[in-house]
């Protein structure tokens, strides 16, 4: 395998235009948020709104080599951590018709090395999703996406449920040939199991001395469940069914990177081959049986904010669409807790989060 490549500050190029493109962004979301609430008024999250579990769990930190050993991974020892699955679209979709991605956020608490500049510190945050890249290159591109996914917001239900159904069809048949869509993804996600699911960090970030992407990928016991999508809340009912019975578990693993030309850092919808360099465990998310939807559970981590600018230097998220997520989630993030009345520092543990 080859050496993976070392870390620098110059690997990132950001558009002179960022500013500006990511205040562009920030607008189109609250437009389309708003349309989504329909006068239901602020406070409200502008993507992954729905919740399909509300979890506490451990991550354990394997005994890795040097070069996966790095950041809050340098040394084995164990996490707690509180975990969000959600579904993607900025409103609440009925999963009988709609099938989007799935998203899996984590906090780790007790995070110790330097975070980022505008964090406090003590935690350090995963925002993963199911596809393995992101549907923009870069956050120019990114603008022009979202701007048509906003724009389906108004669409009645039923509408939403026969493209759903058209994407997912004409995902099937590039899958078929090794070639799905990113774009088709976000509209017809294939109607998998929530914790059967991988997710990813779509673009990558710094881990420590090199550079990595994450991917977290379900324990064989939970790698191929089934669900009947017979009721609008099918995907929240099947997740915590499941984790009310039996818990969750995925492996968490780094891909390193290895080729500066096959693995870019300014192109969030490059696959970076796995035969260049294969996803390496790191840790093991563990949850136990518990109610991941008890109202109480949900509302408290409903009441949190899952962002990639939570986290160590050691894990900064690089390239544009990271940069972006970097500005976006920040300010996004913080409007919705003051508008909401809720707190906008981090939790110091997950004791705030009900039992």
């Amino acid at each position: 395998m080859s050496r993976p490549l070392p870390y620098s500050p110059d690997l990132e190029r950001p558009d002179p235009n960022e500013p500006e493109l990511f205040e562009r962004i920030a607008a189109v979301m609250r437009a389309g948020g708003e349309l989504a609430r329909d006068g239901e008024g602020p406070g409200g999250r502008l993507s992954h709104v729905q919740t399909l579990a509300a979890f506490k769990g451990e991550l354990v930190v394997h005994d890795l080599p040097p070069e996966l050993a790095q950041g809050a991974f340098a040394r084995p020892r164990t996490y707690p951590v509180v975990a969000r699955l959600s579904h993607l679209p900025g409103e609440d979709l009925d999963n009988r018709g709609v099938s989007s991605p799935r998203g899996l956020s984590i906090k780790l608490f007790g995070v110790d090395g330097r975070p980022l500049a505008d964090h406090q510190g003590g935690t350090q945050d995963f925002v993963l999703e199911t596809a393995p890249v992101f549907n923009a290159r870069c956050p120019r591109t990114f603008l022009a996406a979202i701007s048509t996914v906003e724009a389906s917001a108004p669409f009645p239900q039923f509408v939403k449920h026969g493209v759903s159904a058209a994407a997912r069809a004409a995902n099937r048949v590039l899958e078929t040939v090794g070639a799905p869509s990113a774009n088709l993804d976000v509209i017809g996600h294939p109607a998998i199991h929530p914790l059967s699911e991988s997710y990813y960090s779509q673009a990558p970030m710094r881990w420590g001395d090199y550079v990595a992407k994450l991917g977290a990928f379900p324990a064989p016991a939970q790698s191929d469940l089934r669900f009947r999508a017979d009721e609008p809340d099918a995907l929240a009912h099947a997740a915590s069914d499941r984790i009310a019975r039996h818990g969750a578990e995925w492996t968490l693993a780094a891909q390193l990177r290895t080729d500066a030309d096959a693995m870019p850092i300014e192109n969030a919808r490059t696959l970076w081959p796995e035969e260049l360099s294969s996803y390496r465990p790191v840790a093991t998310l563990r949850f136990p049986p518990q109610n991941a939807l008890a109202p109480s559970r949900v509302r408290d981590v409903e009441a949190l904010s899952f962002s990639p600018a939570h986290s160590l230097e050691a894990h900064r998220p690089l390239g544009g669409i990271m940069r972006a997520r970097l500005a976006l989630y920040t300010q996004l993030g913080c409007e919705r807790r003051r508008q909401a009345g809720l707190p906008t520092t981090e939790p110091a543990s997950p004791d705030v989060i009900a039992d």
